[in-house]
């Protein structure tokens, strides 16, 4: 059996932290008089990319670091 470690609270906040400005870049793509609706896998969607860009090529920092 594999025991699955708990994310500390500064994770979380980091995991918080990069979904909140995702939703909140795709929102200022959107006109003012239009919202969009949080989904997480629309979320992921786009923090996949991002990882793939700064964490998989570019490697400015490590996936951990991006999105523990």
């Amino acid at each position: 059996m594999i025991k699955m470690s708990k994310l500390t609270n500064k994770q979380i906040e980091r995991q918080d932290f990069v979904d909140n400005q995702i939703f909140e870049l795709m929102q200022s793509f959107i006109p003012s008089s239009k919202k969009i609706k949080w989904d997480i896998e629309m979320i992921a969607s786009v923090r996949d990319a991002i990882q793939e860009q700064i964490v998989d090529n570019k490697k400015i920092m490590s996936e951990f670091e991006f999105y523990p």
